[in-house]
Formats: structure tokens, C-alpha cells, sequence
């Protein structure tokens, strides 16, 4: 049976992490956090000084590092682990400010040139789940299935809010959806690669679903494009 490309974008608190990370767990795939690559070079420019606005600095900084994601299957499903430099960062990573910093590395289009390839070679065997803001556009425009998941920018701030909070990170809840809004701005508007959905993205519209029914609906999905891809003798009965 063929393994899909599975590509999954969307704005920030649309629930990409969470939905990829089930999905890939449901099919037996292997998930790939893009936006974790992009965090790790964040927390790398931030430590040594680089201005994130110096987008030739950046893009050596980009060029001179090493980020790899490795796959930690565990009792509460399939998580990554980052290591940036051969040094694991996956908590290091996960801060409001490194969220920001990010976000603004990511405009730059030579850093996302060097981080593209680097998802594209992660990816091309296929039994793969990536989610993030240019998989299906930019990353894996031939994606054997692509989902574009949203929500309404209340309900997005809410789970942003709530998952700071759970980490003991307090943070004022309007000011979360002016954060939303702001992220949603600079993502949408960034001359390399602006978040947009594929033409050929399923929309989910998830405001009113949580992380499993979203993630569920994903697999049926794909499950119908692994058996599309069998050839009409493996998917069909021999005619007696």
C-alpha cells in the first residue's frame, strides 16, 4: 500500500501539532514539525546575539546549523524530539518568545530556502504527516493529500491562552488574540512563502472540533487516498 505525503497547514492555534502528531500515530506514519526547525534556529539566533531582522546573518546562521527531528513514540502517542547542534531543545523551544522570534525568522526567504530542502529530504520517502504554513504550497506542492485547518481567531487565542497557561506561563487573554491577529498578519502578508491554502487543500474548519475528531476525519481521508493509489487488482476482488 502506498504511504502518502500528508501536508497539513493553517494559522497559528489552528491545532496543527496536535491534529499531525494523531494522525500520524492513527496511520503508523512518521510526524515532521516544520515549525520546530524554525524555533530551533530562534532560540539559536537569540543566544548568540543575531539581530532577527539581518536576513544575511540569519541565513548563515541558517546554513551553519544542524536541526534534526527525531521521532519518540511514547504512551501519549508519537512526539519529536529537536536537536539543535546535537543538543536536545525540545523545551527550550516551546517559550512565547521563541514563538515570536520565530515567526519573524521566518519572513526571511534565504532561511527558508536552506530550512525547505531540509524538509523536502525529510520527506520524500512518503509515510510522512508535516504540518505547517507552506507544506502544501511550498514544501510539498504534490502532496498526496493536503489539509488547510482553521478556526475563528476567538477560539485560536483560547487554545494558545491555554496551553501557556498549563505551562504555568500566565498570559492576559486579550492580549492573546491581538498576538493571534499580529501572527496572522505577518504570516499572510511575508513576501516568502504567505500562508494560503493549496487550491487543492481540504479545508477543516475545526472552531467547533477538538484534536481527535479533527484528526480522525484526516485519516479517513487518507485512508481513501492510500486505497485510490492501489492498483485495480489489489483493490478489488478477482472476478471468479
Amino acid at each position: 500500500m502506498k504511504r502518502l505525503i500528508i501536508a497539513i497547514d493553517g494559522p497559528v492555534g489552528s491545532g496543527k501539532s496536535s491534529v499531525a502528531r494523531r494522525v500520524a500515530e492513527l496511520l503508523g506514519y512518521t510526524y515532521l514539525d516544520s515549525g520546530a526547525m524554525y524555533r530551533a534556529l530562534a532560540l539559536k539566533a537569540l543566544r548568540q546575539g543575531t539581530p532577527l531582522d539581518a536576513a544575511d546573518k540569519l541565513e548563515a546562521l541558517a546554513r551553519d546549523t544542524h536541526i534534526d527531528l527525531q521521532a519518540t513514540p511514547g504512551p501519549a502517542g508519537q512526539g519529536i524530539r529537536v536537536l539543535l547542534d546535537g543538543k536536545d531543545v525540545s523545551a527550550a523551544i516551546r517559550g512565547p518568545e521563541i514563538s515570536q522570534a520565530s515567526s519573524k525568522i521566518a519572513v526571511v526567504a534565504g532561511v527558508r530556502q536552506v530550512l525547505v530542502a531540509e524538509q523536502r529530504r525529510a520527506g520524500q520517502s512518503g509515510g510522512v504527516v508535516m504540518e505547517g504554513r507552506d507544506i502544501g504550497t511550498v514544501v510539498f506542492p504534490d502532496a498526496d493529500l493536503k489539509l488547510f485547518l482553521d478556526a475563528s481567531v476567538e477560539v485560536r487565542a483560547e487554545r494558545r491562552w491555554r496551553e501557556h497557561h498549563q505551562k504555568g506561563k500566565a498570559m492576559d487573554l486579550p492580549r492573546m488574540v491581538e498576538e493571534v491577529r499580529e501572527r496572522d498578519r505577518r504570516d499572510r502578508t511575508r513576501t516568502a512563502s504567505p500562508l494560503v491554502r493549496a487550491a487543492d487543500a481540504v479545508l477543516v474548519d475545526n472552531t467547533a472540533m477538538d484534536i481527535e475528531e479533527t484528526a480522525r476525519l484526516i485519516v479517513l481521508l487518507a485512508r481513501e487516498g492510500e486505497s485510490a493509489a492501489l492498483p485495480a487488482s489489489a483493490s478489488s476482488p478477482h472476478p471468479k
